[in-house]
């Protein structure tokens, strides 16, 4: 396993998925693979083990020497993509109330309601009470929703209170804003670098990459009217959008010495 900049452990499984999560079409050979599992110093071996016991639990789809995301990974894919686009809808200062309106529920639909509340990017206000700013597309995760629509009743309007406070208690947006201040200035030396084409940033380039992804996912998605002027979501993206066209055309330069 290996690590940097302080994230999690870096394992064969989390690089194969990273890999396929940020290709379109997300499929690539079983070689190619393997040799994107050597860039991270595991071997062919560790590789393909990880290639069947992923295809075993239903994670990848096997045909003819390539593999593709299975059909959870390819909605987690397409999470992935609207994070990174971070579209919204003008705000009418109305908000989403959720409440959850099903008794007895199983452990596994409370987990999957939790789920498909963090993918719509609602936060709990109190047990059985989810919320957010009205200003997301409505048909954008029809999976969530259903989850969501299958255990709560759902109505819209504006809590009592001011606003911005409310946000500010649901979510932790000065937690997020430092850690977006973060990421752009590791990335910041890996664009130049890997403008370069200097292939020995791949690896480092890769981890922060993840990163940029699971931040991205964990944006609320706020209305403007409800984020401090200063607020780095834009920028991050812009800068992961400059990086990431480097970082892949460092990678196909590498691909292609092979």
């Amino acid at each position: 396993m290996v690590t940097q900049h302080g994230e999690a452990p870096l394992t064969t499984r989390s690089v194969l998925l990273s890999v396929l999560l940020g290709t379109d079409p997300p499929e690539m050979s079983a070689q190619r693979l393997v040799q994107v599992g050597g860039l991270f110093g595991f071997s062919g071996g560790a590789v393909r083990t990880s290639l069947t016991r992923m295809t075993q639990r239903g994670e990848l789809v096997a045909d003819d020497g390539r593999y593709r995301l299975g059909e959870r990974l390819l909605r987690r894919q397409a999470r992935q993509f609207q994070s990174r686009r971070a579209e919204r809808h003008p705000w009418s200062g109305r908000w989403q109330i959720f409440v959850v309106t099903v008794d007895a529920r199983a452990a596994k639909e409370r987990s999957e309601l939790r789920a498909a509340m963090a993918e719509l990017r609602l936060a709990l206000q109190r047990e059985g009470v989810w919320l957010r700013p009205d200003n997301l597309a409505e048909d954008r995760l029809p999976v969530a929703t259903r989850i969501v629509d299958d255990q709560c009743y759902r109505f819209v309007g504006h809590p009592a209170g001011e606003d911005t406070a409310l946000a500010e208690a649901l979510w932790d947006l000065s937690g997020w804003a430092e850690r977006a201040v973060e990421l752009r200035r590791l990335m910041a030396p890996l664009t130049r670098v890997l403008a370069t084409r200097d292939v020995g940033q791949l690896h480092d380039g890769f981890v922060v990459s993840a990163a940029c992804l699971r931040h991205f996912q964990a944006d609320p998605l706020l209305p403007a009217e409800l984020l401090d002027r200063r607020w780095p979501g834009d920028d991050l993206r812009r800068d992961y959008d400059r990086f990431d066209r480097e970082y892949r055309a460092t990678l196909s330069a590498w691909f292609t010495s092979l």
